[in-house]
């Protein structure tokens, strides 16, 4: 396959400079980034080009009570899209400088315009693998394609290999791990093996920290290897923690050490949690083109494909056509898989021996309430919604219960974090987390019976590449009981969140040094008089990776446990799964929760679980009930 002048697959790697949004919408910027990426041996430089009204629904793009995630990613995009005349001129000053422009086009319209500025090939975003009629309007471009398998199964990669089959289209896969940054013990290298069993041109898109990977899928026989490109890593956007400076990328230095953790088994693929996130995030699904009725027989003029990747994959688009709709739907609904079944999983009355409730956003709120009446509410507040008026979407007095869950991220891409050595970043914290302790005294009035509500939140702790050394630990604790003699808490009740060791913010993996290790837990708790919510799924995780018993750990911070998230959990980053589907023993874990805990309320964590009407939620209390 030829790109330009370039022969892929001749022995020689073709290296692509990811610049993507990078340039966090300055051009002068991007025309920096060019410079620095041709000065540091990059074969090709390569940018993203959306219409966001082409990719995303309406509705999503009004922040309709949309997933965190979403609402995160839309934010960033609307500032550091460049217009496509800005495009154009990147791609003039490629050609005067003799070197490749290349881009992603996330929609039809990005594939019209780029055709007129004659780009050699296209890069198709991991997001759009399954996006057939995205790939078709490609097809017909008679351009090479270069399809990063990200976020996609086998199975998916098998069909879409066999779409292109039928239209004669020349591409390369690329393995890739959709995560930023990604975690070594993720990436699964040898895949790159399993995919050259199907496809005889197969790369690396990597996202993972450093260089010694990417040298490993070389070693591998990747003809191309592609790594974001930015200025400073530290800078505010989803990729720059996962890219690489220009004295990186020029390196490139041996690491074996990191590509012997990389390699992975290469038998099996998996999608990690960070992978869920951002396929459900990045990722396209069918929805409603118009309202529809029940008893409509589904035809292609009901459907189109939108953003976010929550609703019925767009590889199942021909499944659906002739299917008789059993329920009414609004224009942009999600279709999703009981669409394609006879029945769909409603919720009914269900007994338990502690309180017991859902997760809901404000925009939802009134919907679960038509369907459940249970003895807690838990709020997950993003950002957006802390400059909401809750009054818009509740209405009088409620007799349950309530808990605030704080955002862990806040305007400006910066996560919470009350432990931090950085003084203003650690002030920055507190405000924003006195905002959520203030928005939580409001919403008293509508649920009278609370009188003193929980407030759940993930108060920091976390570094970007390694774990804190043990000796600076007391500090950062010691830092948070200073910032909690700082708030005003009065009338409300901060309980921290047993954490994951490597915990995804929306599809970035970090380290986390805080309320991690039991001891620790339980030193910090009899110290400071605090309860804590005991995350199941994030602990059995933990005590998967430190090595720790998980029925022990629960019994040793039961007592401790104001509040419960319940989920299954498996392996090291297996987070959020449905209750039964992961390592944990529910019948032996209840036993323990009932002795040491038995007044804690609870609520089902189920990873997506509100997707589909609470269908996840409605499967975890099933299961969940007789046990609690």
């Amino acid at each position: 396959m030829r790109i330009g002048n370039y022969e892929i697959g001749n022995g020689r790697t073709y290296v692509i400079a990811e610049i993507g949004n990078n340039h966090n919408g300055i051009l002068e910027r991007a025309f920096e980034l060019i410079d620095l990426a041709l000065d540091a041996g990059a074969d090709a430089v390569k940018f993203q080009m959306r219409h966001l009204d082409q990719v995303y629904r309406q509705r999503t793009l009004r922040k309709d009570g949309e997933d965190l995630g979403t609402e995160y990613v839309l934010d960033l995009l609307r500032r550091f899209e460049l217009t496509v005349d800005e495009h154009r001129q990147l791609a003039d000053y490629c050609r005067k400088r003799a070197a490749l422009y290349l881009c992603t086009p996330w929609d039809a319209l990005s594939v019209d315009v780029l055709e007129s500025f004659g780009v050699p090939a296209y890069k198709v975003a991991s997001a759009d693998l399954t996006n057939l009629p995205l790939l078709d309007h490609l097809a017909q471009t008679g351009k090479p394609l270069i399809l990063s398998t990200g976020m996609s199964m086998l199975e998916e990669v098998n069909s879409t290999i066999a779409f292109l089959g039928k239209r004669n289209v020349q591409f390369v896969l690329l393995h890739c791990n959709s995560t930023y940054p990604a975690p070594l013990h993720d990436i699964n290298l040898k895949w790159i093996e399993s995919l050259r069993d199907i496809h005889p041109l197969v790369g690396y898109s990597g996202h993972e920290r450093g260089i010694n990977v990417s040298l490993a899928a070389v070693a591998l026989g990747a003809v191309i290897i592609e790594r974001h490109f930015t200025l400073d890593r530290s800078m505010e956007g989803p990729d720059h923690a996962a890219s690489l400076t220009h004295p990186e990328f020029k390196r490139m230095v041996d690491g074996i050490r990191e590509i012997e953790v990389a390699l992975g088994e290469g038998r099996s693929r998996s999608l990690s949690q960070g992978e869920m996130i951002n396929r459900e995030n990045l990722g396209k699904s069918l929805v409603a083109a118009t309202d529809l009725t029940k008893g409509t027989k589904i035809d292609s003029a009901h459907i189109k494909v939108r953003s976010p990747g929550q609703g019925l994959s767009p590889q199942r688009y021909e499944e659906l056509l002739g299917r008789t709709l059993q329920h009414d739907m609004r224009e942009e609904d999600f279709f999703y898989l009981s669409d394609l079944m006879e029945t769909r999983i409603t919720p009914r009355s269900y007994r338990f021996n502690r309180p017991w409730g859902v997760p809901v956003r404000y925009h939802d709120f009134a919907e679960y309430a038509g369907m459940i009446n249970p003895d807690v509410w838990e709020f997950h507040l993003s950002y957006s919604d802390m400059d909401l008026d809750p009054s818009a979407f509740l209405q009088g007095t409620y007799g349950a219960n309530f808990v605030v869950h704080a955002p862990e991220l806040f305007a400006g891409s910066r996560l919470m974090d009350l432990a931090t050595p950085d003084e203003k970043y650690r002030k920055e914290s507190l405000r924003e987390t006195q905002r959520v302790i203030d928005i939580t005294r409001t919403l008293k009035r509508f649920f009278p019976g609370t009188s003193r509500p929980l407030i759940v939140a993930n108060i920091g702790g976390f570094t970007m590449d390694e774990l804190l050394p043990p000796e600076v630990i007391p500090s950062y604790y010691e830092r948070f009981a200073c910032s909690l003699s700082e708030l005003d808490l009065e009338g409300v009740e901060l309980i921290p969140q047993t954490m994951a060791p490597f915990p995804w913010h929306f599809g970035g993996q970090r380290y986390q040094n805080l309320f991690i290790k039991i001891e620790e837990i339980v030193h910090w708790c009899t110290k400071l008089q605090l309860r804590m919510c005991y995350d199941v799924s994030h602990s059995a995780l933990t005590c998967k990776h430190l090595g720790y018993d998980l029925y022990e750990f629960s019994r040793q911070i039961a007592p401790w446990t104001a509040h419960l998230h319940l989920g299954d959990a498996k392996g090291l980053n297996g987070e959020g799964l449905q209750v039964g589907e992961g390592d944990i023993d529910f019948d032996r874990l209840s036993v323990i929760l009932r002795q040491g805990c038995p007044d804690a309320s609870f609520i089902p964590e189920i990873w997506q679980g509100h997707k589909n009407r609470g269908e996840g939620f409605w499967v975890a209390l099933e299961r969940l009930e007789g046990r609690l």
